[in-house]
């Protein structure tokens, strides 16, 4: 597991539980537990790419001072934070996929899941390769700033001629980065890459803290895993395997000036979700919702929670 520095200033949840998931391809996953294991129903939650559990911190400490609340459960995927390092040819959305399953596994009763960017694409995978699972396990999704049509929309904030340009630079750059190994990046390399992530990530306000976080988080990822996961990601088709869902509570939430997954993308989700999905825009907001707009995002997930028990009760009425 990596040992990863923890920014000053933040209240970061204490977990009440953590293990780690050893998968088949020897790869372990850092997972951490909060709240009562015996909860009638547990929250997932998965983190985009380059990021990590961390990033949850406001929705977690929110739902677990509620009384009676929700079990919940945070991980980090394989390449990031304290998981180890991922196999170059194993840094696929699919793998992600049939992570969740082995995470899942260790989970006792139903679940709601909720993902940010990468996060959500996951839980997309999942629900495509392990349809039976998700059907009998899962009571509602929450989908936090993602595609279900890898980078169709992503054009960066840029006019369309530049935004062309800076993917074929990307995607270049991804490739040389899948085959650096585990390396992590460099102090100087974060120092230099600080403008860009603020700009990329975060929409009219930022705070500080929230920035340092953020930059830890992908100081935290190794290369292989910021670039080799970029390709599979960015050519991931799910609307059918949406479309194809039980109709479940489910939330979609994009903010207003997301560069890397803009409104289309959860527009497309919303619609192939149905009727049952509510859209959220929030107003000035980037990528990333649960550190910007955490009470937006916290509510959300607490409607879907209100709206899965509630079905629950009728069941067993």
């Amino acid at each position: 597991m990596t040992t990863l520095p923890e920014p000053s200033g933040l209240p970061l949840p204490q977990p009440t539980g953590q293990h780690s998931v050893r998968l088949a391809d020897g790869v372990r996953l850092h997972v951490e537990s909060y709240g009562p294991r015996r909860a009638p129903i547990t929250v997932v939650f998965l983190h985009g790419w380059t990021l990590d559990r961390r990033i949850w911190h406001r929705q977690i400490t929110a739902l677990t001072r509620q009384a009676g609340g929700p079990r919940v459960v945070a991980y980090d995927a394989r390449g990031h934070g304290r998981s180890s390092a991922t196999h170059r040819l194993a840094a696929t959305l699919p793998q992600l996929g049939d992570d969740l399953a082995a995470v899942l596994a260790h989970v006792e009763g139903p679940v709601v899941l909720v993902g940010h960017s990468l996060g959500g694409m996951t839980i997309m995978e999942y629900a495509a390769a392990h349809a039976a699972a998700f059907a009998a396990r899962v009571r509602g999704v929450v989908m936090v700033s993602t595609t279900a049509e890898g980078h169709t929309h992503t054009g960066y904030g840029l006019p369309h001629p530049l935004s062309r340009i800076v993917r074929v630079l990307e995607l270049s750059g991804s490739y040389v980065m899948a085959r650096c190994g585990d390396v992590r990046p460099h102090r100087p390399l974060m120092a230099a890459i600080r403008p860009a992530i603020r700009w990329l990530m975060f929409g009219e306000r930022c705070d500080n803290d929230d920035l340092q976080l953020t930059c830890a988080a992908v100081a935290g990822s190794s290369l292989r895993s910021i670039g080799g996961f970029r390709e599979s990601a960015g050519t991931q088709q799910r609307l059918e395997t949406l479309r194809g869902l039980p109709h479940l509570p489910s939330a979609v939430l994009v903010g207003e000036q997301d560069r890397i997954t803009p409104l289309p993308c959860a527009q497309g989700i919303a619609d192939a979700l149905g009727g049952d999905a509510g859209l959220h825009v929030c107003a000035d907001a980037g990528h990333m919702l649960m550190l910007e707009r955490p009470t937006e995002v916290t509510a959300a997930v607490a409607g879907v929670l209100a709206a899965a028990g509630s079905r629950r009760l009728r069941r067993a009425a």
